[in-house]
């Protein structure tokens, strides 16, 4: 009868437990935790602030801002979804999921929530993959595209590093987030397409009626 009212939390303790990468992902953070420094670990806490939701917050108020005064309104519907909402998603599979932290106490470890995916890492790759795209169309030299791809690849790769080396996240979960924000951005883009060619029909039907309208006029 509990079963049955409660399916939710029964799938939830089903998939907690099917983690195919325990082995490996428990190795690795336990490597790591053992070689943890007061050192080491502000270097950790630098890189990771790369994919905190306060920096995320504050770009995107940024962002918001630039979008709006050039009035810009798909790429500011396309930023709100692709960033923001990937986060949110993110959260739905983190409770699904119910995996917890490799490490929840000790020296240098204070976290709370659960595990799969990283946030920090999906938050990252949300927003610097989302203003690679933003920019990628306006970059002309080939050079410059490179470093611009190879800059937001490494700072994913920073914020996703630092989270497995602090013992916040499971190797697993740092690929994890990067693959579903990758997935997530693909399918904005897909959709940003569709709304800026409506948008531009729109525009130009709008323009093609006050013509007739003035000719008529005349």
């Amino acid at each position: 009868m509990i079963n049955a009212l409660f399916p939710l939390q029964n799938s939830t303790a089903t998939l907690a437990v099917g983690n195919p990468f325990w082995t490996a992902d428990q190795s690795i953070a336990v490597w790591f935790h053992e070689r943890l420094t007061p050192t080491f670990v502000t270097v950790l806490h630098a890189f990771t602030e790369f994919g905190s939701s306060e920096w995320i917050a504050v770009v995107l108020f940024a962002l918001v801002l630039f979008f709006a005064w050039k009035r810009s309104w798909p790429s500011l519907v396309t930023l709100i979804i692709a960033v923001p909402g990937g986060m949110l998603l993110n959260e739905w599979v983190k409770l699904l999921v119910h995996r917890h932290r490799p490490f929840a106490a000790g020296p240098f470890v204070d976290w709370s929530g659960y595990s799969f995916a990283s946030g920090h890492t999906i938050g990252a790759t949300l927003l610097y993959g989302q203003l690679l795209l933003f920019l990628l169309p306006f970059l002309k030299g080939r050079h410059l595209r490179i470093v611009c791809v190879f800059g937001a690849a490494s700072l994913v790769l920073l914020v996703g590093f630092s989270r497995i080396a602090l013992g916040a996240h499971f190797l697993s979960d740092v690929l994890a987030a990067i693959i579903f924000g990758i997935l997530w951005l693909m399918l904005c883009m897909v959709l940003g397409k569709s709304m800026h060619r409506r948008t531009v029909a729109v525009a130009i039907s709008a323009q093609s009626a006050e013509n007739c309208a003035v000719k008529i006029g005349r």
